[in-house]
């Protein structure tokens, strides 16, 4: 076939497109000059990846068990990664300047695909990222309220003391948190919320391995079996399949991050060509986080059985030493803080340049005032972005208040989003920018890969469904405790 040849000879004339000569403070599209390189873009990536999901992979490796569990976290580690390397090469295009960049996700599948799938690309990004930030909204008010109810249980001991508090209140501090970063006035100025985020990451997660093991060692007697949960015994024959269908959506969302991929390329310097840069940040996330995921949910499951709890920190596995749990918890807090301007800021960008586009004679939109803060240097205030982050953050508040449901949230979170953005749309691109012919050797396996992917979202979802379902019939808004 001479398609793969085709595709090489054209990636690297992309790579070596020749570009108008930078100056000193911008890059050769005129805007500000790039920074990022791969341990900035690597940071980026593991705070989007090792996220919230990553709680409740324990409990996802009990419903599917010692074979399915690990061959299916597997399986989503290699497809993401194999198309994040597909969406890679899509960062710079042919056009009217040969190596043009685009800056988003739907600048890509506007430059190779086009038409209608521009928008559907738009509507499954976007609605993910506001997904994904109301998800972490609720993930960071859950360990806060751990932090306070293992604090009462070690004062009053956990047998007696029911230790019910409220999220709202904490779910309106990590927005208040939220309200004061959003004004951060993009995504090149977050490299160090990123790497400060990461390292909570791998703080938080070693914690939870590190006690699982020691509970393991401790003799702690529990079930566990090659298919998981057991039907009669821990759930109903229903029940089995439903949460099995869940927690696959739940091990989908755990390595989503297709969505701000082309955003976290379009912070790298261009010394080196970006995709190459890119595809090296992608293998050293993935699998960084694929042996995080494999430690927290093999050994997790060792430690809990088929008991698991939704979210091994904060469903109280563990209680002692309490001291620990809580400086994991905070970690988290700390994690989900920076990981939600991961994912909001493409949100902020999008509006704010439509709006740009569509009002460019609207003072109050185009106008920008530079304030000087001591030891900071100038910041520029425009009083539309103040206005509209502001209305944004407390939007996805209220509605993690009205939805405080993890697990099934975080689950149908996973199953939207795989399927078009992780697998549809980089395939789609890779077909069409490698020009591979139709019913080639190659066309097919994409396709029966495109397939396969899309019916394990729609269980996924169906799962997630189900779950959120049962959950809202038993639910009072703005009542229930943790």
């Amino acid at each position: 076939m001479t398609d793969g040849k085709d595709f090489n000879k054209h990636s690297m004339d992309i790579e070596q497109a020749p570009q108008s000569q930078p100056s000193k403070f911008l890059d050769d599209d005129g805007r500000p000059r790039r920074t990022g390189t791969l341990v900035t873009a690597s940071a980026h990536i593991v705070t989007a990846v090792i996220g919230s999901g990553v709680l409740s992979l324990a409990w996802a490796i009990a419903q599917l068990g010692w074979v399915a569990g690990p061959a299916v976290l597997m399986a989503f580690s290699f497809i993401t990664y194999y198309t994040s390397t597909l969406l890679a090469d899509g960062y710079r295009a042919p056009g009217p300047v040969n190596g043009a960049r685009n800056y988003t996700y739907m600048d890509v599948v506007r430059a190779h695909l086009g038409g209608l799938k521009v928008q559907l690309c738009g509507l499954a990004q976007y609605g993910n990222l506001v997904g994904v930030t109301i998800g972490y909204t609720i993930t960071a008010s859950i360990s806060m309220v751990a932090v306070k109810r293992s604090n009462c249980f070690h004062r009053h001991g956990h047998d007696h003391a029911p230790c019910s508090i409220s999220n709202y209140p904490f779910m309106i501090i990590f927005a208040a948190i939220q309200l004061v970063l959003s004004q951060i006035p993009n995504f090149h100025k977050l490299w160090w919320l990123s790497i400060m985020a990461a390292v909570m990451s791998f703080a938080y997660s070693t914690i939870g391995v590190g006690l699982s093991i020691a509970r393991v060692a401790g003799g702690a007697h529990v079930r566990t079996s090659l298919t998981g949960t057991s039907v009669g015994v821990d759930v109903a024959g229903s029940e089995k399949v439903w949460r099995s269908f869940q927690a696959i959506g739940d091990i989908a969302f755990a390595y989503a991050y297709s969505t701000v991929l082309i955003e976290i390329q379009d912070t790298l310097r261009s010394e080196i060509p970006e995709n190459k840069v890119m595809k090296k940040a992608s293998f050293v996330g993935v699998s960084t986080t694929t042996l995080f995921y494999m430690l927290c949910g093999c050994v997790g499951y060792a430690a809990f059985g088929n008991d698991a709890p939704g979210n091994f920190l904060t469903g109280f596995g563990f209680y002692e030493p309490f001291w620990l749990i809580d400086f994991a918890n905070i970690c988290i807090v700390i994690h989900l803080v920076g990981a939600y301007q991961v994912f909001a800021q493409p949100i902020f960008g999008f509006v704010e340049k439509l709006c740009n586009m569509k009002w460019p004679e609207n003072k109050l939109i185009t106008t920008e005032h530079a304030i000087n803060i001591p030891l900071v240097g100038p910041y520029h205030i425009s009083f539309f972005r103040l206005l509209w982050r502001t209305v944004y953050v407390i939007v996805t508040a209220v509605v993690a208040m009205i939805f405080p449901f993890f697990n099934d949230f975080l689950s149908l979170i996973g199953a939207a989003s795989f399927y078009p953005l992780t697998v549809y749309f980089p395939i789609e691109i890779y077909i069409s920018q490698a020009k591979i012919p139709k019913y080639s050797f190659t066309w097919i396996w994409l396709k029966i890969l495109t397939w396969a992917c899309l019916f394990v979202s729609l269980v996924a979802a169906a799962g997630s469904v189900q779950g959120l379902a049962q959950e809202v019939k038993k639910y009072k808004p703005f009542k229930t405790q943790s």
